[in-house]
């Protein structure tokens, strides 16, 4: 019996060497690999969160192209250098209402001579830091746009609207609109969507409780005249003739108003 364990111990360690040597060999390969995975790792989740929370990475209105999600803020930062050249030094005090109004916001500001102001309809918990740093200064607002807004009548030169009005009952945007054109000195600029065209976030259905109304060209003229606001001609023709120069074409409506006088 013993010289039989004996032989059985031989051959375990006789094969076990040869398997042992097999696999320390084979860890002294992976070993050196196993840092460099962990580093790459570490390094892609400290990026991951630099691009979600840095005020330098993000833009909203891009991702949520990306993401299938399209609206008219997009075309309302893509159509700052040619409403420069519509309105020109009438562009110097600009107030953006709608959606992700901080990267509107933050391009106008960097226009020469252009000062400009925000007003953010819907909730902005995770906005980037340049976002909340602007919050935190007072050039964006978070409000409630169916109700007053706390700026002075004529407090500013132009004023922008996208994405918000479509929200509104008929009820609330005549309000509203009143409301917004008697901030304006001078102009009033709206982007809205096209019926059936667009498709919209559902954070912002979720915070107006209603789904966005397209209307057609022909119910804003309407409407207009019912509100005794003004089609602005001239910037009309100035906007499309500085937007066909730059080979610009809106996927939203454009109007131009005048504001009250």
């Amino acid at each position: 019996m013993p010289r039989r364990l004996g032989n059985q111990t031989r051959r375990f360690v006789g094969g076990g060497n040869n398997s042992l040597a097999g696999i320390f060999h084979t860890k002294t390969r992976l070993t050196p690999i196993l840092p460099v995975v962990l580093v790459l790792l570490g390094a892609f989740v400290i990026l991951t969160h630099l691009y979600r929370h840095s005020g330098g990475f993000r833009d909203n209105s891009v991702i949520s192209m990306v993401e299938g999600e399209f609206g008219c803020t997009f075309d309302v930062q893509m159509a700052i250098p040619y409403l420069r050249k519509t309105y020109g030094d009438g562009m110097h005090k600009v107030l953006h209402v709608g959606p992700d109004t901080c990267s509107v916001v933050s391009k106008l500001r960097k226009v020469k001579d252009v000062e400009a102001w925000g007003v953010e309809p819907y909730d902005i918990e995770d906005a980037d830091m340049a976002c909340n740093h602007l919050v935190k200064k007072g050039i964006v607002r978070v409000a409630d746009i169916k109700f007053p807004l706390p700026y002075r009548p004529k407090s500013f030169s132009l004023i922008i609207i996208s994405d918000a009005v479509d929200y509104l009952s008929p009820k609330y945007l005549n309000k509203t609109l009143q409301n917004l054109a008697r901030l304006s000195a001078d102009n009033l600029v709206i982007f809205t969507g096209y019926p059936g065209k667009l498709r919209v976030k559902s954070q912002h259905l979720s915070n107006f409780g209603r789904p966005a109304k397209m209307r057609s060209a022909l119910w804003w003229a309407r409407f207009f005249v019912q509100m005794s606001l003004e089609e602005n001609e001239a910037a009309v023709m100035k906007f499309e003739q500085a937007a066909s120069e730059g080979s610009y074409k809106p996927k939203c409506q454009v109007f131009h108003l005048n504001s009250y006088q």
